[in-house]
């Protein structure tokens, strides 16, 4: 089922989420919710506070990134993070234009370390440590801030951001229009 993306302005954007327990009700079917909602939209990554639940878990799928943007040597990601727990971002510091379904028609340039080494549990909830670096590390990072509420806009350079203030207020109050279902603050879907 194709859940509603939370637009900016939603009050779970900018919480920290909390943990989930093996025990987490019907997951799987909210995996399989997650997945089918993010390919509509067409993205590369999702988060649990993007679907309005406050929960530590995110998908990424850097497999349809175009390969321009991904170095020889990065393989294409498709995993699930539970309870994802960044422990080392090193490397060089990068610039690379994001985007957010839930902050449809924006876009902007963010500097992030290249490289992460990340803690998480998957869908099974085993455990995994691993380091990722490039794209797949970018778009870690990206859905990860979700979980800490976090938006990419709050990392674009200060003259960006008044730049796009006007969009992001329109944004808040559903004037915008995507090819996936949002639900915003004041209630419109």
């Amino acid at each position: 089922m194709i859940l509603p993306i939370y637009a900016l302005g939603q009050p779970v954007l900018k919480k920290v989420a909390e943990p989930i327990t093996p025990d987490y009700p019907e997951l799987s079917v909210l995996l399989e919710n997650m997945w089918e909602t993010m390919y509509h939209a067409d993205g590369v990554g999702l988060a649990a506070p993007q679907i309005g639940l406050s929960i530590r878990l995110f998908l990424a799928d850097t497999t349809q990134v175009e390969r321009k943007t991904v170095r020889e040597n990065d393989e294409p990601l498709k995993k699930v993070f539970i309870n994802a727990q960044i422990i080392e971002e090193t490397g060089d510091t990068f610039s690379y234009e994001e985007g957010c379904l839930s902050i449809p028609d924006i876009r902007g340039d963010v500097e992030r370390d290249s490289i992460i080494r990340i803690r998480w549990q998957d869908e099974n909830f085993e455990h995994h440590e691993a380091t990722f670096n490039g794209i797949n590390a970018r778009v870690i990072q990206h859905e990860y801030d979700h979980l800490e509420g976090i938006l990419f806009t709050e990392r674009l350079k200060p003259l960006k951001r008044r730049l796009i203030q006007r969009k992001l207020e329109a944004i808040k109050t559903g004037k915008v229009r995507t090819e996936y279902k949002m639900r915003f603050f004041n209630g419109r879907s």
